[in-house]
This record gives C-alpha cells, sequence and structure tokens, in this order.
C-alpha cells in the first residue's frame, strides 16, 4: 500500500510539473507590490515575514549564504512571505543582478516556492531545473511531511551545490517516490521485452525480430524512464542494479508466462 501511495504522490508531482511553467509565469507576482516599510532596517540576505526559520537557522543561512556570495560570486536571497511582503522593494534593497537568486516561499498557494533568477544563472541552471525544483521542495507533500524551512533549506543546498560545480540540467539526488517510479517503468519495460520476445515458431527461442519491432517500447520505458532520471541525478549503483534486476525479473516472468500458462494447463487434464 505504501508503494501505492509513494506512486500516487509521485504523480501528483508529474501533474505539478505539467502546471509549472504556468506557476513560473505568475512567479513575478510574488514581488509584483512594492512596501519598503517592510524592509529591514540592517542588511541581510534573508527576509523572514511567515517565521518559516528558526532563529538559528536563519543566523546559520545569512553565514552561509554569504560565505557562498564570497567564494562563487553568486548572490542568493531569501524572502519569506504570507500576507505581507515587501514586494519589489526588495529588488533595490539587495541589489539583484544578473547573478543574482531570489528564492520566495509562500504558502498561500498549492506549491509554496518560486525563483526569481538572473540571467547568468540561466545559463547555468536552465528554466527546467527551477521547475523540478519547485515541484520536488515546494510541493504539498513535501512541506507536509519535512516543513517550510526544509523546503527553503534544501532547494537553496541544490542552488549551490549546482552553481558550484558548474552548472545542472536537472536537480541532484533520487527521492524515493521518483526512484520506485523509474522501478515501475524499468519492470514494465522488461514485461513488454520478454512477451515480444516469446517463441512464435517450432525450434525458436527467443523471437529477436518481434523485441527489434518493438524495441522503441520497451526501450523508452527502460532506458529513458527507468535508467536516464537514476544516472543522471546520482552516483549510487544501488538504484540502478535494482532497476537494472527488475527489467530481467520483468523480462524473465513474461518469457515464461506461456511456458507456465501450457504447463498449467496439461496438468488439469
Amino acid at each position: 500500500m505504501d508503494y501505492y501511495q509513494t506512486l500516487k504522490r509521485f504523480l501528483v508531482s508529474v501533474f505539478a510539473i505539467a502546471i509549472g511553467v504556468w506557476m513560473w509565469a505568475i512567479a513575478p507576482a510574488a514581488i509584483a507590490y512594492d512596501n519598503p516599510d517592510l524592509l529591514p532596517k540592517e542588511p541581510t540576505p534573508i527576509i523572514d515575514l511567515a517565521k518559516s526559520l528558526s532563529e538559528f537557522q536563519e543566523e546559520a543561512l545569512a553565514k552561509d549564504i554569504e560565505q557562498f556570495e564570497t567564494e562563487t560570486g553568486f548572490k542568493l536571497r531569501v524572502l519569506t512571505q504570507y500576507d505581507r511582503t515587501p514586494g519589489r522593494a526588495v529588488k533595490g534593497f539587495w541589489g539583484l543582478d544578473d547573478k543574482s537568486v531570489l528564492v520566495v516561499a509562500d504558502s498561500r498557494g498549492g506549491n509554496i516556492l518560486n525563483f526569481s533568477v538572473g540571467d547568468d544563472v540561466y545559463k547555468l541552471l536552465p528554466r527546467t531545473f527551477w521547475i523540478e525544483l519547485q515541484t520536488r521542495y515546494g510541493n504539498m507533500y513535501f512541506v507536509r511531511d519535512n516543513g517550510e524551512d526544509q523546503s527553503i533549506l534544501q532547494s537553496l543546498a541544490s542552488i549551490k551545490t549546482c552553481l558550484r560545480q558548474g552548472g545542472c540540467n536537472v536537480v541532484p539526488g533520487l527521492p524515493r517516490e521518483q526512484w520506485i517510479f523509474t522501478l515501475i517503468t524499468s519492470i514494465v519495460g522488461g514485461v513488454v521485452f520478454g512477451l515480444a520476445a516469446v517463441p512464435r515458431k517450432p525450434g525458436q527461442v527467443i523471437a529477436w525480430q518481434w523485441a527489434l519491432i518493438l524495441s522503441p517500447l520497451w526501450g523508452i520505458l527502460f532506458i529513458s524512464f527507468g535508467i536516464g532520471p537514476v544516472v543522471t541525478r546520482t552516483s549510487e549503483w544501488l538504484p540502478l542494479v535494482r532497476n537494472v534486476a527488475g527489467f530481467m525479473i520483468g523480462a524473465l516472468v513474461a518469457y515464461l508466462s506461456p511456458a507456465i500458462a501450457s504447463a498449467s494447463e496439461s496438468s488439469s487434464r
């Protein structure tokens, strides 16, 4: 039952990605107002109006952001809001430029995260990266299970990791629900391969012709959806081994199923 619930969560995340482009289009609304009265008196990389972070977390994160900016030249800023926001006044307060990333956390929507990204950052982290980052750490399930603070902290950790290594096309790390989806597609791909390889002529061991004809289908399921997301997001070998094993088991079961069915019919007679 846990697997079905996890799969349900992943499908919700996939749907969120589908509407992510639309959500990105309305992201500027997060700083569409202008209320400089809410800006702090002292310089700080974090404005936590929604109190999403503890005092300790905010202090530690501020130091980390300042150190990161000194090391890389990229400017990370965090704004949390609920019913009040300084709006576009933060742009002048922080001097946001082409090497800046503004993380806006607002729990009033279905997804709490929005990003305002400078042009130089876009060259390293494309739009697809930000949509995946938003749907992974800002969705209602993640926030419910981990809290708004972890949504902010883990999204920032991914941004810093990718900027330090010169860019990313996908968000690093393989969440459990995403790995389960890749495992399922690997098994289904194996089943398709196994059914295609079932002998159709006397003396034939494997129907290679049918396996090749259906290779676009089982290849997409296994390679594109089963292997691709794993190798691009993590260097761990265990998820990859499990997916390959899932493909082989699915193929073997599907390949042997006609023989098993025939044996059962013979014994029943």
